[in-house]
């Protein structure tokens, strides 16, 4: 046997063996393996998507896929024991908790764009959204140029505050655009008239109509200021990570009727603390996302597939 020949086979398998351990060892992988902790940037009041219920749990439909893709990274070699802590965050300092390290995934409500994908990443896509206004039903507010010369509140840290001043600044409207510190804050400005609408996200604005003292008080304006998928945010530039939970989200996004049941439980069903049914049916941007899985901060990659929406129908 040529034994120099064998000890070369030997040395390259355990070279190689060892480049491969040093790779899986990097970025946010290695950060919880090495702690054993992988920890969860979540929010006190984006119903339903991550909230604070009436026993202090968080809980939500971000946290239920930010679990899933806990589960399968606990099935990576070392993550097994891999264990869960929660890290309230704000529209405000999601991003910058995301960048030093203080969170690995972002479980809320947060819209993927080309801006913010400069400084983070985001997972395919969980949810899409229109942004529209919410206003009391006697202020006679059907569209943004209702708002004319009106107080407009929007939440801090949010691209639909940035989008209304510019629309603000575009449309020569002549709001007076005031600033919550999170989405209840700002719905709080309209309940007590300090704001004659707030603008958000369409899901949020029918949240809190729906857990309002009178909800029939309240409408949401039908057109659209814009259209913004929401995702599972993560910090930039750790492909081995990013690929992780990837893989993830699309294997339980294509595993059949789990993930609609998912949908129907948050957004179909009475949910906690009070019970309310939001009433929300899947939007057909939401179908067709989940039939071809995309992390595109564009717009015009939601374009409604008929085919997409009528085979992701049959699932359901």
């Amino acid at each position: 046997m040529n034994y120099a020949k064998y000890l070369v086979v030997l040395l390259s398998a355990s070279l190689f063996g060892a480049a491969a351990q040093a790779q899986e060892l990097t970025g946010t992988l290695a950060k919880i393996k090495k702690s054993g902790v992988i920890t969860l940037g979540v929010r006190d009041g984006s119903i339903p998507f991550s909230y604070l219920d009436d026993k202090q749990q968080y809980q939500g439909y971000s946290i239920d896929l930010c679990m899933k893709v806990v589960a399968a990274l606990q099935k990576q070699p070392g993550l097994a024991s891999l264990k869960v802590a929660m890290n309230p965050v704000t529209s405000a300092n999601r991003i910058p908790l995301m960048a030093n390290g203080t969170i690995d995934l972002e479980c809320g409500s947060t819209t993927n764009n080309l801006e913010r994908q400069q400084q983070v990443a985001f997972a395919p896509t969980m949810f899409v959204v229109a942004n529209r206004l919410l206003a009391k039903k006697t202020s006679n507010i059907h569209t943004l140029a209702d708002m004319k010369g009106k107080t407009l509140v929007a939440t801090a840290g949010t691209s639909t505050l940035k989008q209304m001043t510019i629309l603000n600044r575009e449309q020569n409207l002549g709001m007076n655009i005031v600033v919550g510190k999170d989405h209840p804050e700002s719905f709080l400005m309209v309940e007590t008239g300090r704001a004659a609408a707030e603008a958000n996200d369409d899901i949020l604005l029918a949240s809190q109509r729906a857990n309002a003292k009178r909800p029939d008080d309240y409408q949401i304006t039908a057109d659209a200021l814009s259209v913004e998928p929401y995702a599972i945010m993560l910090r930039k530039d750790d492909p081995a990570f990013k690929k992780a939970v990837d893989d993830a989200l699309i294997a339980y996004y294509k595993s059949g009727d789990d993930v609609y049941r998912l949908y129907q439980k948050w957004f179909l069903s009475p949910i906690p603390p009070k019970g309310i049914n939001l009433r929300f049916p899947m939007p057909p941007e939401l179908i067709n996302v989940l039939a071809r899985p995309t992390d595109s901060p564009d717009p015009a990659a939601y374009a409604v597939v008929p085919d997409a929406q009528k085979a992701a129908s049959k699932k359901r």
